[in-house]
């Protein structure tokens, strides 16, 4: 079934660890979907078990855009993300299919709502600054800095979340306005589609058992030789976005002997469900979305048909 003459187009959110790929696969057997990732992991290349990235057979059977376009040392910014999707949305709608934008990363998801903010673009010296300033003061001082000079966007970001620290000061360095100042000012790249919303939400109990569970078998199923082999590429380091997603930081770091692997798990883990609540966090603000509490596949289809009817 195609919905796609509404040019309605499906965002599928939720947390790490809540299901998101299996409804949108259920969603492929009753509709006649494009699927479009909204990931900031799956966007690498050879970085399979540790982002939880469907396997080769699956994304056979059932593709995804935007996974798997990107050198893990290659650089993709939000503005990429809009281009991109946006390029695949309209080539669903043109192919008369469903486009549903499944994945977790919720800033991708709000610059392709409500259009992205009149940004400065990075340059080679801003990063190289930012980047010597990480590693000389650390993420936690930064954000002290970032409190001095933005604290809407102090109290926004999480000290530990180094990447959009370091943007928020970029952004100050070299624009002379604030972070949030900045971000009230849309380019016109909203979707202009209506969206439809659908939350997989599951219990925070729930979504914590999932995670030690899925981490376990990753450590089971070679993720520490996929760190390995990743490190034998010489363009690749801690600063750079890959390897700080979560789990390869605690991963790279535990190979360069500063935790014992069984701190490393722990670590990993702990990230890993800081990462769900910030997620959760964003979404319980989600307005007009069916929020479900596991993928009902019977609820999404009805939201879908009604939605566009």
């Amino acid at each position: 079934m195609s919905l796609s003459p509404h040019n309605s187009v499906i965002f599928l959110m939720g947390p790490t660890a809540s299901g998101k790929t299996e409804l949108a696969i259920e969603l492929c057997k009753h509709f006649d979907v494009h699927l479009i990732s909204v990931d900031s992991a799956l966007i690498y290349r050879t970085m399979d078990i540790g982002t939880a990235k469907p396997d080769a057979g699956t994304l056979q059977k059932y593709p995804h855009a935007l996974v798997n376009i990107c050198e893990p040392e290659d650089s993709f910014s939000v503005n990429d993300f809009v281009s991109q999707a946006k390029m695949h949305i309209n080539l669903a709608l043109e192919q008369n299919k469903l486009p549903v934008l499944v994945g977790g990363t919720s800033f991708y998801f709000h610059a392709l709502e409500y259009g992205l903010s009149a940004l400065p673009e990075s340059t080679n010296e801003s990063r190289q600054h930012f980047t010597e300033q990480l590693k000389a003061l650390g993420s936690e001082e930064l954000h002290k800095q970032l409190n001095a000079i933005d604290p809407i966007a102090a109290n926004r970001i999480h000290c530990n979340d180094s990447q959009r620290v370091t943007r928020a000061l970029e952004v100050y360095y070299l624009s002379g306005n604030t972070l949030s100042e900045l971000q009230g000012n849309k380019d016109g790249s909203a979707l202009s589609n209506p969206i439809k919303k659908i939350v997989l939400m599951p219990d925070r109990a729930v979504l914590h058992q999932r995670i030690e569970k899925r981490f376990n078998k990753m450590m089971s199923s070679g993720f520490m030789d996929e760190v390995k082999a990743l490190r034998t590429n010489k363009k690749l380091n801690l600063d750079l976005p890959s390897i700080r997603c979560v789990g390869y930081r605690q991963a790279w770091q535990h190979l360069d002997g500063d935790t014992t692997e069984s701190e490393m798990i722990e670590k990993s883990i702990i990230a890993t469900r800081q990462l769900c609540k910030r997620q959760c966090t964003w979404l319980r603000h989600e307005n007009n979305a069916l929020t479900l509490a596991d993928a009902n596949i019977d609820k999404a289809i009805d939201f879908i048909e009604q939605a566009s009817a």
